[in-house]
């Protein structure tokens, strides 16, 4: 059977020890949010996770989604979990107060997420769309849409979805046909059909309201002619409650390879009122509000996916004797010895713990930048992280969610034929694991947003706000002789991705297939250098504290932390090659050969 214990002692490093706690206190609207509070919110919910969310993952896997008359009905049990999360206020812990919300800093907010994920994927699909959708109305909304819509997303009683794919266009979002013609009142009535949409119908709220991609009549050409519309399944009444049911339906629900709890609807707009949300023409501006918060969302599935599977490979690792250690027994009162003794086993076994720690570092940094972006009085301070953020949000998706998919992988290895079985879990993880690759953006195209648009976004600006503050600690730490294996490595790694980014900048300008070509390897590569960073840092905390209570938890920092730089961190020499290597050997190849 599937195991999970919330990794609550971890979430609380990153946050009290690696995240600067103080820092964020600080901030308008965190005041109230001190240690003691921040471990109660993380206590209740991984409670919650772990007790109500976590029995459901494996029985709405096997059940699915049921589409009947136009109606989606989720798993058994879902709807009653669903009406204890909202009871509980979770739907509104990252929400203003203005709104109804608990106003929640994004430090704390991600980790909920994670402990989510980690449960039950599907289940955490449905909220984490409506808490997008918030966002963009909050920040795009006049106050008409705000006022109405707000409170009710927040209160959890409506949910919110995205509406961009359709079956002509995935990325190409300037393919979009759906229509929007403008009506005397004020409001558009849109028509088209958009697919693979996640939480598009589902029996959880008593309304569903779609942010809708569409053009309007004057629009031009591609990607400058998209607008962005909030279309609601049931148009709100006078009194801004659930009014007449509007001309937008679910056509059918796909069958997927995982996920499969959580509803992915073909949805038909024909002729359905919807609201302009932003300006005419600048629906991409608004839409990535929404995408940004999802790509950030997406990293941390895999995560929690990640954190699930090793927790699972750790325990089979323990129970399972299979063998003899290669030095002798270890166990000899046993028929064999545990799995955890040999070392490809405990090889598998630290990948996944290094990995996952690593990039919930990496994770809890990035949420914390958007806290400061997002609330700082210091303009300076505020676009300094929020360029920080622009760079790292396609770093975290891919490899958040290509560690997750790898660790899945793990584990199921772990646990030999019976990962293969569904009887144990971990089978799911890996189906679970492998759409985060794919949808807000396969992490092909995130490694083009990168190499593409973030490198020379305002002359560098952007990566400078990465490269001088590790580049000043590898400074600062230098002569640290406690650090020299963390240090040395971190140096070499850093000096690196310098060369690989002056490359691509060259090569690029000259040749964009060259930076293309690259840009995969070098999204891994500023991955890795930035884990490095963090485990890094994590070492030195936990090094002035492994003589202390916690003696077993800080050393197993410092032993992830060695791990890490020693048996992950080298794959960087081979990236660096292949990344100078240049894309002559993919595309001169001839197109008729493939």
């Amino acid at each position: 059977m599937a195991v999970y214990n919330p990794p609550i002692r971890d979430l609380q490093f990153v946050y009290h020890e690696l995240l600067d706690p103080e820092r964020l206190q600080s901030l308008p609207g965190c005041e109230e949010f001190d240690a003691d509070l921040v471990n109660a919110v993380l206590e209740e919910a991984g409670k919650f996770c772990a007790e109500v969310l976590f029995p459901l993952n494996r029985t709405g896997d096997e059940e699915g989604c049921h589409f009947e008359n136009g109606e989606v009905r989720t798993p058994a049990g879902f709807k009653e979990a669903y009406q204890q999360f909202v009871e509980g206020g979770w739907t509104a812990i990252a929400c203003d107060p203005e709104y109804g919300g608990q106003g929640v800093p994004n430090a704390i907010n991600v980790m909920v997420e994670e402990m989510m994920c980690s449960t039950n994927l599907s289940f955490g699909m449905y909220p984490g769309l409506s808490h997008g959708a918030y966002n963009a109305i909050k920040a795009h909304g006049n106050d008409e849409l705000k006022n109405l819509y707000l409170p009710k997303l927040t209160e959890g009683v409506w949910s919110g979805t995205m509406c961009l794919t359709e079956p002509q266009c995935g990325t190409d979002l300037g393919l979009v046909r759906t229509k929007a013609e403008p009506q005397a009142d004020g409001s558009y009535k849109l028509s088209g059909t958009k697919i693979f949409i996640s939480a598009g119908e589902h029996d959880l709220t008593e309304n569903i309201v779609h942010l809708v991609l569409a053009r309007l009549p004057d629009a031009p050409k591609g990607i400058k002619g998209i607008s962005l519309f909030l279309v609601p399944k049931f148009v709100p009444d006078a009194n801004g409650d659930v009014g007449n049911r509007n001309n937008v339906a679910c056509g059918s629900i796909e069958h997927k390879m995982g996920i499969k709890a959580s509803s992915t609807c073909v949805m038909n707009f024909d002729e359905a009122t919807g609201w302009l949300l932003g300006q005419p023409h600048k629906g991409m501006r608004a839409m990535f509000t929404m995408m940004n918060t999802a790509r950030l969302d997406v990293g941390i599935q895999g995560i929690g996916l990640g954190e699930a599977a090793y927790q699972g490979a750790v325990d089979y690792a323990r129970e399972r004797i299979q063998g003899r250690a290669l030095k002798g027994a270890r166990f000899p009162e046993k028929a064999a010895d545990p799995l955890f003794v040999h070392p490809d086993v405990r090889r598998m076994l630290l990948t996944q713990r290094a990995y996952v720690e690593g990039a919930r570092a990496l994770a809890g940094w990035l949420a914390r930048e958007i806290d400061i972006y997002q609330r700082s009085e210091n303009s300076e301070e505020a676009q300094a992280a929020e360029d920080l953020v622009a760079l790292l949000i396609p770093v975290l998706k891919s490899f958040g969610t290509d560690m997750g998919f790898e660790c899945a992988n793990i584990g199921v290895q772990v646990y030999g034929g019976h990962g293969y079985i569904r009887e144990h879990g971990m089978e799911q993880y890996v189906r679970d694991a492998r759409i985060t690759q794919i949808y807000e953006g396969t992490n092909g195209i995130q490694a083009l947003d990168l190499v593409g648009r973030k490198l020379p976004a305002n002359i560098g600006r952007c990566l400078r706000r990465f490269f001088h503050p590790v580049a000043e600690y590898i400074e600062e730490h230098q002569d640290d002789e406690q650090l020299t294996e963390f240090i040395g490595p971190l140096a070499k790694v850093f000096g690196r991705l310098q060369r690989a980014t002056a490359f691509i900048a060259e090569k690029g300008l000259r040749d964009p297939d060259e930076a293309g070509a690259a840009s995969v390897d070098y999204q891994r590569l500023f991955a890795l250098t930035a884990l490095a960073y963090l485990w890094t840092r994590m070492a030195e905390i936990a090094l002035t504290k492994v003589d202390g209570d916690e003696r077993l938890f800080y050393q197993a920092k410092i032993d992830t932390a060695r791990f890490y730089m020693q048996r992950l961190l080298p794959q960087n020499g081979g990236l660096y090659g292949a990344i100078l290597a240049g894309g002559k050997s993919m595309m001169a190849f001839n197109d008729e050969a493939f």
